[in-house]
């Protein structure tokens, strides 16, 4: 309960001073509730504005961090840089130019700075992906080619991990003997398949072609590019011509957008098919 006022009553002026203490009283205790709020919605409206200071300055701080350079120093790519003897045996080389295949192997022959036999390599930019076929070149591409037809014994050396051939020939038969060894026959392009033509019922006859020369060639699985050697620098140039030619007639010239021959060390040179 709340104190007991008493106020003395006849006596007109302790009556109207009491009253007027009474409220002074009142009127203080308003006034000190009122400033009380006040400094109550004050210090909301200081936390309040703290609060926007601080998510300002989070703010400020992330867009800095997110527009500040890293002082890390960027990777610097480097170009490889070609030596004296390439780049003066690509002077011998009109870029601009066309040449015939004749012209084109007398110059690789004559830039050459290599010691090493180098292949001689043909590419070729074509059409569309997915282009393949075979062809037997006239003349050895002067890389020796060990093929081996799958028995037993083989499949046993490849158990072992003596891999010997650089092409694999197999019956259809063998094919479930085979595809355990998948896993490591695969990955370096010596498992027999159909399209490479390495499975056959002949597999003798077919042994034969490859050893004779038959390439296989195909397109880039992503790229329309076709890229093969026909020959080494030291090969006879009518060999090295006869090569390439039959190479570029089994792509085809309406696939063949443009074509180029080069060296192991070699710039390119771009052929001529129009006039070969």
């Amino acid at each position: 309960m709340g104190k007991i006022k008493t106020r003395l009553l006849g006596l007109e002026d302790v009556e109207e001073k009491q009253k007027k203490e009474q409220k002074e009283k009142s009127r203080q205790k308003k006034s000190a509730g009122t400033k009380a709020l006040r400094r109550r919605e004050a210090m909301k409206d200081k936390s309040k504005v703290r609060e926007v200071i601080k998510d300002s300055a989070v703010a400020e701080d992330k867009a800095g961090k997110e527009k500040k350079p890293t002082s890390a120093k960027k990777a610097k790519v480097r170009t490889k840089s070609r030596g004296k003897a390439y780049q003066k045996a690509k002077k011998e080389i009109n870029q601009t130019k066309k040449y015939l295949i004749t012209e084109a192997i007398k110059i690789l022959k004559k830039i050459k700075f290599s010691r090493i036999d180098e292949s001689v390599e043909l590419h070729l930019n074509v059409d569309k992906t997915g282009l393949k076929g075979e062809v037997e070149l006239p003349y050895s591409t002067g890389k020796t080619i060990r093929v081996k037809i799958v028995d037993d014994k083989l499949l046993v050396d490849i158990e072992k991990g003596k891999i010997e051939f650089d092409i694999l020939i197999t019956h259809p038969s063998y094919m479930p003997k085979l595809a355990k060894f998948a896993k490591i026959l695969g990955p370096k392009g010596l498992m027999p398949n159909p399209k490479a033509g390495t499975i056959s019922q002949k597999p003798e006859e077919t042994a034969k072609k490859f050893e004779k020369g038959m390439l296989y060639w195909k397109t880039e699985s992503k790229f329309p590019l076709i890229h093969q050697m026909i020959g080494k620098l030291a090969s006879e140039d009518k060999e090295l011509i006869e090569n390439a030619n039959k190479f570029i007639l089994s792509v085809g010239k309406a696939h063949i957008l443009s074509v180029f021959i080069k060296s192991t060390m070699s710039p390119s040179i771009k052929l001529d098919l129009e006039k070969s």
